[in-house]
């Protein structure tokens, strides 16, 4: 295996390194008080200051990022080298040990960390850093995707996809600023988050980590994270910076599997996957970007100089810098054979402008040799390293690298981000079936029995992939949450644990449970999938874990057939970050609710739903198609996709995006234009529509706002979203709902690629879902075109 013998033979070279500086670039002396020591001065001059005293080594150094000396001491009893290539989530470095790696991080060698979940173990990193010559602080990071999940008695929200449900913007922004400062007391300083890969094939095990199939949806939940994690400037010690990943499309790959080549055309790229970036760089500034695994049209991600610099730094202003995903410098090689060796991949990545090497060793010693060798120019360097510095000034870093590791205790969990996390749940859980009306339960149980089984009924599964096991008093499970509410009501609650993982239910277990369901009156079946990342073994989706189907795995359906032979009232809850596909289950059950992956409260937003204390409001921020068959299935399809038929499935997906029931009853009047003609690129068009609720309680709705071009120089799709609001509606209340319409909303990509208004008619479509019948129209026009510069 070429990767673990590049480790084997390099390993002395990393202990000790040759050392050459440019010739036009000698390193000034460090001197007693530097100015880059002097938090007065400011930060452009302190960088200046610390890059003229430094090495071509010292700088490459700031480039290099390893995995935390703990994490390497479980993975090496976990995994063997030969195991490494394909390993996405543990690493070590043959040859060597964690102490030589400490080694490193004394001599000023290593520039950041990932994978360090201590704040004793970042202290400990940082004392080592500070024991090298210049001092320079520790970037350490962290894949805090939904909360700082990798951390033992944080808060864990919804997973991605959970909070797309929620269609609510700012609700996302303030977890994601309270995930900053918990963070923050734990000693990290950078979240590889946002994933704002825009969901084209739910086969993909990452589903869960993105925020569904919508460039609108995706763009508004990227940048209210990246916002919420890095502020308007990050400045500070309350703040970290956000990572959006994963430049480009992986979301797509030809085969749904993690990795695969994705082949899609620039126009798609440009529509589709695209517009996240150009909002997360220009709207939110968001200060790292991680490259994809994958290739596209036969180029990989790592080496994309189109997409680093030429669009995103020349055209959209990305003023960041851009850190390799998992070893896939390296895979330029191994994987993708478009290079002859690591060195020439490291090459190929710097001059595209890649900016750090997550993670390992070989790295320094090649990109030295390279600018050496006038393979690689040394502002290519220069601007990697300044970037990677001006992260840590502005962090706060080189003040106080360190943190009291007894603040970690205060600030994780703490009880207003509890609240939050809870919200977040509950305005995700999304209503798909309620057969006449069967929930809300009644009030009052008098005595009755509620009979739980399922696979995900009664563990973590809840918190979704990137969670190490949370504190078991800082999880509501299904039962918990059931069990709680259903008994103060006067529920009788029976639970039987027919098999804790979906490939480990047996017949055996599902006759015991059936035996065990004939006294109940009512039945609550809790399945989906899993991609809990601790429970490798036994992961159904989630990171590498992909599917063949959108059907329940292992023995469900079996477990369910089951149930539904009793007679009884089958209330379904799924709990997945994919999406489940399973028209016959859903047929003869009573109600079918969504739960996704909804965090350390799911137990308890579920319960409040099931029993009336919490009216559902969630939305679907993807198709649910009715089989793999299907297969690709988006609301914003071309107009020519569905022209014919399948032979032996429908057309129709099983639930259309933006789709949710309520207990409430909602109706829609017509949109209604301030104005019917868009005139200029600081123009503005609000459309107004009246929702009232004609139901006996409260709810809230989400008002959604669909555009198609009528006529267009490239197709365009049937529909669009670009705007929702949610509303909260008493009984028998009417409220107007505005939404804007800006120039973003009716642009387009021409055939150079400009961004531009094509004259014409647009439809404007209101409503409270992508499908057809849901919506009602007006009609807006644009006179010229117009062009907008970006």
């Amino acid at each position: 295996m070429k990767f673990i013998r590049f480790y084997k033979i390099s390993v002395l070279a990393i202990i000790v390194l040759f050392s050459s500086c440019d010739k036009n670039d000698k390193p000034k002396e460090v001197g007693d008080n530097p100015l880059y020591m002097n938090a007065d001065a400011s930060i452009e001059d302190r960088v200046d200051d610390l890059m003229s005293k430094m090495t071509l080594e010292e700088k490459v150094y700031q480039m290099c990022q390893y995995v935390g000396l703990e994490h390497m001491k479980e993975a090496e009893a976990k995994i063997s080298p030969e195991e490494l290539e394909k390993n996405d989530a543990l690493g070590f470095y043959p040859g060597m040990r964690s102490g030589d790696i400490g080694k490193l991080a004394e001599q000023g060698k290593v520039g950041s960390f990932l994978h360090v979940v201590t704040a004793k173990e970042a202290n400990e990193l940082q004392h080592l850093a500070q024991k090298s010559k210049l001092k320079i602080p520790l970037l350490i990071g962290i894949d805090a995707i939904h909360g700082n999940g990798l951390v033992s008695g944080s808060t864990i929200y919804p997973s991605p996809i959970s909070q797309a449900a929620t269609f609510s913007d700012e609700l996302i922004k303030e977890g994601s600023r309270q995930t900053a400062l918990e963070m923050r007391a734990n000693g990290m300083h950078w979240s590889f988050t946002p994933n704002i890969d825009v969901l084209r094939d739910p086969r993909w095990g990452r589903t869960g980590e993105t925020y569904g199939e919508d460039p609108f949806l995706v763009g508004n939940m990227g940048v209210a994270t990246i916002l919420g994690l890095q502020s308007d400037d990050f400045t500070g010690t309350d703040h970290v910076i956000a990572c959006a990943k994963h430049l480009i499309a992986g979301s797509s790959s030809i085969n749904g599997l993690n990795a695969s080549p994705t082949d899609v055309s620039k126009r798609t790229l440009f529509e589709i996957f695209l517009p996240p970036y150009r909002r997360a760089v220009r709207e939110a500034n968001v200060f790292s970007i991680m490259a994809a695994h994958n290739e596209v049209a036969g180029l990989p991600g790592h080496m994309d100089k189109f997409m680093m610099n030429d669009l995103m730094r020349d055209r959209w202003n990305f003023e960041g810098f851009y850190v390799s995903d998992w070893n896939d410098i390296s895979r330029i090689d191994i994987w993708h054979h478009v290079a002859k060796d690591f060195k020439q991949s490291i090459e190929f990545s710097i001059n595209a402008g890649m900016d750090m090497n997550m993670h390992g060793p070989i790295f320094d010693n090649h990109l030295i040799e390279l600018v050496n060798e006038g393979k690689v120019d040394i502002e290519r360097v220069n601007y990697a390293c300044r970037k990677i510095l001006e992260t840590k000034f502005r962090l706060g870093l080189f003040e106080n690298p360190f943190i009291d590791e007894e603040k970690a205790k205060t600030v994780n969990f703490q009880e207003a981000h509890q609240k939050n996390a809870l919200e977040q749940a509950r305005r995700a859980i999304v209503l798909l079936k309620n057969q006449k009306n069967i929930l809300p339960l009644a009030e009052k149980g008098n005595g009755k029995t509620i009979f739980i089984t399922g696979p995900n009924a009664d563990n973590q599964t809840t918190l979704g992939d990137w969670v190490s096991p949370q504190p078991e008093e800082n999880v509501v499970t299904m039962v918990e949450g059931i069990t709680s509410i259903g008994e103060a009501n006067g529920y009788k609650i029976n639970y039987f644990d027919s098999g804790d993982r979906s490939k480990e239910i047996t017949q055996e277990n599902i006759n015991k449970a059936a035996a065990k369901a004939k006294s109940a009156d009512m039945i609550v079946l809790v399945l989906g999938e899993n991609s809990f990342r601790h429970d490798w073994k036994r992961k159904t989706t989630g990171e590498n874990i992909d599917r063949a189907t959108l059907k329940l795995s292992g023995n469900q359906m079996k477990l369910a057939d089951k149930m539904f032979t009793l007679g009884k009232p089958v209330i379904v809850v799924y709990v997945s970050g994919s999406p489940i596909a399973e028209p016959w289950l859903e047929q003869r059950a009573s109600a079918v609710l969504n739960t996704w992956e909804s965090g350390a409260f799911a137990g308890q937003a579920t319960a409040e739903i099931l029993f009336g204390q919490v009216n559902p409001s969630g939305k679907l921020p993807l198709t649910i198609p009715r089989s793999v068959g299907q297969l690709q299935m988006v609301y914003n399809h071309k107009p020519t996709a569905y022209i014919h038929k399948y032979n032996t499935e429908k057309k129709i997906p099983l639930h259309p995006f933006g789709f949710g029931l309520s207990y409430s009853k909602f109706s829609f009047g017509a949109p209604t234009a301030s104005k019917t003609t868009f005139s200029g690129v600081d123009d503005k068009i609000t459309v107004s529509v009246e929702v009232s609720n004609n139901g006996k309680v409260a709810g809230e709705e989400v008002v959604q706002l669909y555009i198609r071009d009528n006529v267009s120089s490239y197709t365009r799709p049937v529909k669009e979203l670009k705007g929702y609001k949610r509303v909260l509606l008493n009984a028998g209340e009417t409220k107007t709902v505005a939404i804007d319409i800006n120039a973003e909303s009716l642009a387009m990509y021409d055939k150079d690629y400009n961004f531009v208004i094509e004259p014409g008619d647009f439809t404007i479509m209101t409503g409270n879902s992508s499908a057809d019948k849901a919506l009602q129209s007006t009609t807006i026009s644009v006179e010229n075109k117009i062009n907008l510069d970006y």
